[in-house]
């Protein structure tokens, strides 16, 4: 009977984990020196990067499915030193961000590019884009949310 669970338990995991059709097969691998966004929380000092958002969250609204949509999260270095954005991860593949890759000086601004491709989905949306910076918390959670009208056959 327990195999039977741990069957049942690991076929779910595996349609879990493949159900937004990420392919990517070669596994997490950050994209700069983790040290840089790698810091003792407990050390919070007046001179780290900040960012700061206009907004967090989007709702594209009602979108047919298949269609492609996209939104710039704008942001400010509030910090005091260099903004570093080592990565930015979709919580699925149908989102997919683009960030700067340079360092973001104290006072200057850039842009988080999200797109979403609603192909194959059906209803309410609610994606995420989680940035892993060098500023204290070191994440950061973006949210986009939509709804998907299915196409008329």
């Amino acid at each position: 009977m327990s195999i039977k669970y741990l069957n049942v338990v690991l076929i779910a995991l595996s349609i879990t984990l493949g159900a937004c059709g990420n392919n990517k097969s070669d596994g997490f691998e950050p994209k700069i020196d983790t040290d840089v966004v790698n810091h003792d929380a407990t050390n919070e000092s007046a001179d780290k990067p900040a960012i700061t958002f206009e907004e967090n969250s989007f709702d594209f609204g009602n979108i047919k499915e298949g269609t492609k949509v996209s939104h710039a999260f704008k942001f400010t270095n509030t910090g005091k030193s260099d903004l570093i954005i080592g990565d930015a991860r979709g919580n699925c593949g149908c989102t997919v961000p683009k960030y700067p890759t340079q360092p973001i000086e104290p006072g200057e601004t850039g842009v988080i590019d999200v797109e979403f491709n609603s192909a194959g989905k059906h209803g309410k949306q609610n994606k995420t884009v989680t940035l892993v910076t060098n500023t204290i918390p070191s994440t950061k959670v973006l949210i986009i949310t939509g709804e998907v009208t299915p196409i008329a056959e």
